[in-house]
């Protein structure tokens, strides 16, 4: 987990590890990143704490300015790889990542088996991902609630392979991919070991926001993307606690935030979420 300070920094999280922490003051707006850098907000401002986008809406618009997922920096020079992003049973998207970020991208986003399917510069790589999108309907974008719910209902490893492996199939064999990008041979991959997916308890609420001195604590499972699995059911989406200043929890605690059940996942959707 990332944290923002006089100095930023990471702590690492492990099942089994004892999570307890308590909100203090408002939930302020983060500033922006860029390059490995942030940026802080000049005002500073308070952001709603049901948000997963811990920015306020000047600092969000500079955000999105010059970014390659809202098409605004169509001039990267980067090699670019798409890929297939496995979440659930019939829950499969498309998308692309730059090369150099390896398979960072599928673990935030919380793939649970994936592919790469081809590599190329920037533009051929989106005309790639909206091709296969069309072909094979599927999104590319998921929502995390239908994510996390998902998550108690996984097949098997070797199933999940199969179905991965069969769509990489349909994929690389439809015409009209661009002569620039370069199909890849597929390697599934699983994340199922560094998410922590074995076991899991299934997955009973959420927490829906953060409030002025609420307070989060229970034992860690897995986690999978944002969402941190606690062993009593609860997730916990680490966006929501962006912004705020946590402290530890006073001896005792317990777990005090507005929290919602996670209802079953319906029948598969289109693009219902933020990725």
């Amino acid at each position: 987990m990332g944290w923002t300070g006089p100095a930023d920094r990471v702590s690492p999280l492990a099942p089994g590890q004892r999570l307890a922490f308590t909100a203090r003051g408002e939930r302020r707006c983060l500033g922006v990143r860029r390059a490995g850098k942030r940026t802080p907000c000049p005002t500073g401002l308070a952001v709603p704490g049901r948000v997963g986008n811990a920015q306020c809406p000047e600092c969000a618009r500079l955000d999105r300015s010059f970014s390659v997922a809202a098409d605004t920096n169509a001039a990267d020079p980067r090699t670019y790889r798409v890929y297939l992003a496995w979440f659930g049973p019939d829950t499969v998207k498309v998308g692309i990542t730059a090369e150099e970020r390896g398979p960072a991208r599928l673990l935030e986003q919380g793939a649970v088996t994936w592919a790469w399917l081809g590599r190329g510069p920037l533009m051929a790589a989106r005309r790639t991902e909206e091709l296969l999108r069309a072909a094979l309907g599927v999104p590319d974008r998921i929502a995390y609630a239908r994510k996390r719910a998902l998550r108690g209902l996984l097949p098997p490893e070797p199933e999940r392979a199969r179905e991965v492996a069969a769509l990489h199939a349909r994929a690389v064999a439809l015409p009209g991919w661009p002569e620039s990008l370069d199909r890849v041979e597929c390697a599934v991959a699983d994340h199922a070991g560094p998410f922590g997916l074995a076991g899991l308890p299934a997955p009973a609420r959420a927490i829906t926001e953060m409030v002025p001195g609420g307070t989060v604590v229970g034992l860690l499972a897995g986690a999978a993307g944002p969402d941190l699995h606690f062993t009593d059911g609860l997730v916990v989406d680490a966006r929501l606690l962006a912004g705020w200043e946590l402290t530890a929890a006073p001896e005792g605690a317990v777990t005090d935030v507005p929290l919602a059940e996670i209802a079953p996942p319906g029948p598969a959707a289109g693009q219902d979420g933020l990725f």
